[in-house]
């Protein structure tokens, strides 16, 4: 049996490993460095207890203090955030290999890394001329539909400090290149359920994408080819098959994660 002291103790760790987690996830939100008092102020612990972890962290490689006595993210997280990536990914495939076949485009599973997207699985066309994105791929979101997907899962508040981070950076002509313009277009999505981009990373490309649900990191998966070819899909029957498929795909990780 276990005592009421052991239980405390118990508790206490598990209140630790929160917080922990908690503060390298406000640390990721800002763009991966910042000062004890904006973790304070976000966290709403107190400076002592901050200070405390951060010492921990910092011990262990997995934040780094700079000069400036700023804390950023380090280079142990990168392991870490590989090897997550590849399970990810890994869960992900059977699901884009249905997607793939029922539409005979490429489809993808990104998720989101600050202010850019990381692609981290991929099913291939079978068509001679088709789209492929090097898993590994790191492209800003705004330009993206699998960023816009994310984007539109997040508050208001949040997509503009991300935003507020990165220049918007015209792709093409299509790219999207303000917040007030990406906010209109989020809403778009939030009502279509399904973000488009037409030609907004690349001339001739179109791309339909959809959140994976409660799936970690910002999640979304996506089609992409041609856009003469993609111009030829019904959204009306290929979007509610990827909705059908992030669910599925988010009720396995959340499994995996719970076993």
């Amino acid at each position: 049996m276990t005592t009421g002291p052991q239980r405390a103790k118990q508790g206490g760790g598990v209140q630790s490993v929160e917080r922990t987690f908690e503060l390298l996830g406000l640390m990721a939100d800002a763009g991966g460095e910042v000062a004890l008092s904006e973790l304070a102020e976000k966290s709403g612990l107190p400076l002592p207890t901050i200070h405390r972890i951060m010492r921990t962290l910092v011990g262990s490689g997995y934040v780094r203090q700079q000069p400036s006595r700023r804390y950023s993210l380090g280079p142990r997280l990168i392991r870490l955030g590989e090897t997550a990536s590849r399970a990810l990914g890994a869960w992900a495939r059977p699901y884009l290999a249905e997607l793939t076949e029922a539409t005979g485009e490429t489809s993808n599973m990104a998720i989101l890394d600050g202010t850019q997207i990381v692609y981290v699985a991929q099913v291939p066309s079978q068509h001679s001329m088709r789209m492929f994105t090097e898993v590994g791929r790191r492209v800003d979101a705004h330009a993206t539909a699998v960023g816009k997907a994310v984007m539109a899962t997040m508050p208001p508040d949040a997509v503009t400090q991300m935003l507020s981070r990165t220049t918007m950076h015209a792709q093409t002509e299509r790219t999207i290149t303000t917040i007030e313009a990406m906010h209109e277009e989020l809403a778009r999505i939030r009502q279509q359920g399904y973000a488009l981009d037409d030609g907004e990373q690349e001339v001739g490309v179109r791309c339909y994408a959809v959140a994976v649900p409660g799936a970690p990191a910002g999640t979304a998966i996506s089609i992409s080819g041609p856009e003469g070819r993609m111009a030829r899909i019904s959204t009306d029957e290929v979007i509610p098959l990827m909705q059908r498929l992030a669910r599925d795909l988010a009720a396995e990780i959340t499994v995996s994660n719970t076993a």
